[in-house]
Parts: C-alpha cells; structure tokens; sequence
C-alpha cells in the first residue's frame, strides 16, 4: 500500500489566468475538464499522467495574503543562458520579481500573476532528467520528521535526509523530487498550495487513509463538505488531499 502525488493544487481567485500561465511557464498544456483549470503535459489531458506532477489551479474567492506560502516549485534549467532566458520569458508573461529573504543566491525567487513564489534554479546536474519542474518544495521545522511521515505515505524512494533537508523520488517513474527543507520560524498557515495525493490502481482509499491517520496525520475541515477526496494535514500542519481513483 502506497500513494503518489499526482498533482500540485494551486488555489486562485482567477484560475484560468493563473492555469494559462503555468501552461506557458512549463511549456504545457491548460486543460479545462470541470471547475479547475489543470496543467499537464502536451499532446491531450492524460490524468494521472505516468510521470509527470501535474498542477491542479482551483477557484477560491478570496486573494493570497502577504504570509509566504510554505509549498513551491522549483524549476529546472539546462544552462546560464537557458535561466536567463526563461526568467526573462516567465516575467513577460506576469511573473514579478520576490523577495523572500534570499539575499545574493544562484537562483531567481519569481512569484506568478497571484503572488504565489516559485524558484528558477541555476542549471543543476541532478535534475537533468526531471522536465520543467525540478522539485516540489516544503518548508518545514523538521525534515527528519518529515521523512519519517512522508517516506512512509508515498512510494518514493529517500534520496537524502538531514538535519537541514529531505529529498524523496519516485524509482518507478523518475520526474520531479519532493524536498523539505528546514526553515527557522515557519508557522502553519492556511496552505494556498498542496499536494494531492492519488492511491494505486487495486489499493483502497479508506485503507490508506487509515494507515496516514496512523502514521500521524489529522483530519481537515476546509469547508469541502461531501466531497469523494478526504483532506488532511500532516504532522506539522501541511494540507494535502488523498483523491479517489478514476
């Protein structure tokens, strides 16, 4: 019994403008198939993609704060010109420079047309393989314990763990890392970006949601009513969704 992520959620006031611009970030496609606009590979909505964490935008009608979100993107570059031409790209299509105290860093902090920050990374040997989006990252107090939970939640293998960092990928299919990195002072938040988590064809969503309650995470009440994706949070608060098989 395991799950996958499958998909990044991305809360919006307007979805389709924050779906085109990722379509475009990624060089993917926006697809529109009920009240989400969801982003994923080109060539026709295939979900769950086989490799690929796609991204989910989904209407709320409320703005971001201020508070920085603790869940991002990190995208990968092949080369110095490449990170420089796709910074340049992704603020013509409405990203804004951030500040979220990184002072003088080889990477470019961006936020998207509703504020959300994502990475723009230096060109880096060990997402070569990854597509567009090198990692989904999370900030946290503890990332042994996060990769305590997590390790278990998931399939993916453990790549590293620190006191500073955890890394965890997928060994069936490559794709993006799922990181945790340590960040003095973060506080939980109402998270305006999750991961969605999907059970394996033959797996029963009622028994593995069991088993993340047993491993440590709670229940949570964001007003979804009876909906057939049950929301939890993990031991340091984190919202993540456990959907239900097609």
């Amino acid at each position: 019994m395991a799950l996958r992520p499958v998909m990044v959620n991305i809360k919006a006031v307007d979805h389709a403008a924050v779906g085109r611009f990722w379509a475009e970030a990624l060089g993917w496609s926006a697809y529109s198939p009920g009240g989400t606009t969801y982003v994923g590979p080109p060539g026709g909505l295939v979900w769950p993609d086989p490799v690929a964490v796609g991204i989910d935008v989904v209407p709320v009608p409320e703005a971001r704060t201020a508070t920085k979100n603790r869940v991002h993107l990190d995208l990968a570059t092949t080369s110095g010109a490449h990170q420089a031409e796709l910074v340049a790209r992704l603020k013509d299509l409405g990203a804004a420079p951030a500040d979220v105290g990184q002072g003088e860093v080889p990477w470019t902090v961006l936020a998207d047309p509703e504020g959300n920050e994502f990475c723009v990374l230096e060109p880096r040997e060990v997402y070569r393989d990854t597509g567009p989006i090198a990692a989904v990252v999370v900030d946290c107090a503890d990332p042994r314990d996060m990769a305590r939970f997590w390790g278990a939640a998931l399939d993916w293998d453990l790549r590293e763990v620190t006191d500073d960092h955890a890394v965890l990928r997928s060994a069936r299919t490559g794709g993006p890392y799922l990181e945790f990195l340590r960040t003095p002072g973060v506080q939980p938040v109402a998270d305006r970006v999750h991961l969605d988590l999907l059970p394996y064809p033959g797996d029963d969503k009622t028994a593995e949601v069991a088993r993340l309650r047993a491993l440590g995470a709670a229940d949570l009440d964001v007003g979804q009513g009876d909906v057939p994706w049950t929301c939890l949070t993990d031991p340091e608060g984190h919202e993540f969704c456990v959907l239900a098989l097609p």
